[in-house]
């Protein structure tokens, strides 16, 4: 991991300065890779009852690489050794050249022991917090004055849409009509305060989230309940609003597992040891690193920069099996002649004019 990231450094720093104006996102999080096997050493039982390991994914959301891989047993917590990794994705972060760095996690990732340890290090952190009976009386003691609407930015953008006619709720008229609990979502409310967790050593910033639930049976209305929330941050500059968003931009590195696992395959466990498998998830992963390493070494020019820019994206957030059917599985004629090598394409792509320009620049 160490090699491979040394590499990564090296793309990185091939990039436009401002590629390291922006805020560099470290998200972090584990799953449950499942296996049948009956042989398979530190395999364990997961807190869903299912057989495999556990490995911890720490990445970056920028171009949505991971920077670490660590397997565990199957019965280890999320959280275990994050510290470390976050600690060493911090310093290669800033190796390479970025000032601001952002921690995310969800509430398994809090490490509130080493919370004080980030903030002296100049380093941002969100993280969920466990909405345990004591923040929830909390939240609950908070003035009704000081909550205020969460309005979402899809809303916003239907809200400036034309009013079209909607599609009838199938679910919704079956849940009514048979007499089911219907739990429904009347609206979001944000409100904030101070709190200092045990293993810390000061007081930090939290945001809590409340969500108003309206209980329904048929036609009868039962009531509503509260349900709460909390992002723990040291970062008092963003908004309550972005608080949240930073904490549900975090869900998008279940897409990069759901890479891992499904289109490269790397988060499986073909071998007999916990050490075997876990060189296996590293090495087959860097085929996903190599895919985000051929994004960021397309070159852009000055004249075309929008679409260069709008390419490299693409690309970057490419699935693995659509860039391998685009850039990869080309049927090639090679040819010696005049004591060079001729490749000729015999099918055509629409991205081979990214792949052409990828050439040049090498």
């Amino acid at each position: 991991m160490t090699i491979v990231n040394d590499i990564r450094v090296g793309v990185w720093q091939q990039q436009a300065p401002a590629f390291f104006g922006q805020t560099a996102r470290i998200d972090a999080d584990g799953s449950i890779v499942e296996t049948t096997g009956e042989c398979k050493q530190g395999m364990d039982l997961s807190y869903t009852g299912i057989w495999g390991y556990h490995p911890l994914v720490v990445s970056l959301a920028n171009t949505a690489e991971p920077l670490f891989i660590v397997n565990r047993s199957g019965n280890r917590p999320s959280h275990e050794g994050a510290s470390v990794y976050f600690s060493r994705a911090i310093a290669l972060c800033r190796r390479a050249g970025w000032k601001d760095v952002l921690l995310r996690g969800d509430t398994d990732f809090s490490q509130t022991a080493h919370l004080d340890q980030w903030d002296d290090d100049g380093v941002r952190f969100v993280f969920g917090y466990d909405a345990s009976p004591s923040m929830i009386g909390h939240a609950e003691t908070v003035d009704e004055g000081d909550y205020r609407e969460l309005v979402r930015h899809a809303d916003e953008a239907f809200n400036q849409r034309e009013e079209r006619a909607k599609q009838p709720w199938v679910k919704e008229q079956i849940v009514r009509k048979r007499g089911y609990l219907n739990q429904c979502l009347a609206r979001e409310d944000l409100a904030e305060f101070e709190h200092q967790p045990r293993k810390a050593n000061r007081p930090y910033r939290i945001v809590v989230l409340r969500k108003t639930i309206i209980e329904e049976r048929g036609q009868l209305c039962l009531g509503q309940n509260y349900r709460y929330f909390f992002y723990i941050t040291n970062d008092r500059a963003l908004t309550r609003e972005q608080v949240v968003a930073e904490a549900n931009g975090r869900c998008n590195q279940e897409n990069l597992l759901a890479q891992l696992k499904t289109g490269v395959r790397a988060l499986h466990a073909p071998l007999n040891t916990l050490n075997a498998n876990w060189a296996y998830m590293v090495i087959v992963a860097i085929a996903w690193s190599l895919k985000a390493w051929f994004a960021l070494t397309i070159p852009v020019t000055p004249r075309w920069r929008t679409k260069h820019d709008a390419d490299r994206e693409r690309v970057l957030r490419m699935e693995f099996r659509s860039f391998v059917q685009r850039f990869m599985l080309v049927p090639t004629q090679i040819l010696r002649t005049g004591r060079q090598l001729v490749y000729r394409l015999l099918a055509w792509r629409p991205d081979l004019s990214i792949f052409f320009r990828l050439l040049d620049a090498l």
